[in-house]
């Protein structure tokens, strides 16, 4: 990645700060506005089956527009996160070890066994 989120979140802040829309960026809006852009990620996928899901990147149209909705609900993300002082990378890593305690890893199916689903 060519920049850190911080440096990305500054900019963020800087291009709104320059249109005078901090007044708008309150938790409750970038909230709602982060739902908004997740559900247009969704809706690429929607009517797609799981093979053409796993292939849409391959469409350069269809790709374009998947990145640029990451792109948003990422915006967003920083941008919320900015507003209430979250740090995002701490609050994933400490999420991520809260899960690592709750769900334990499965045991290693046998070699001579496969697992469920596997054939």
């Amino acid at each position: 990645m060519s920049e850190d989120l911080h440096a990305l979140q500054r900019r963020l802040a800087e291009f709104a700060a320059a249109r005078d829309w901090q007044q708008y960026h309150t938790p409750k809006n970038l909230a709602a506005a982060l739902s908004v852009e997740a559900a247009e990620l969704v809706e690429i996928f929607q009517w797609l089956t799981p093979e053409e899901s796993a292939e849409v990147m391959s469409d350069p149209r269809v790709a374009g527009r998947v990145e640029d909705e990451v792109a948003d609900v990422l915006a967003y993300l920083l941008q919320f996160c900015g507003a209430l002082g979250i740090d995002v990378l701490s609050a994933l890593a400490a999420k991520i070890e809260r899960n690592e305690t709750r769900f334990p890893a499965v045991r290693q199916a046998r070699p001579d066994r496969p697992r469920e689903g596997e054939e």
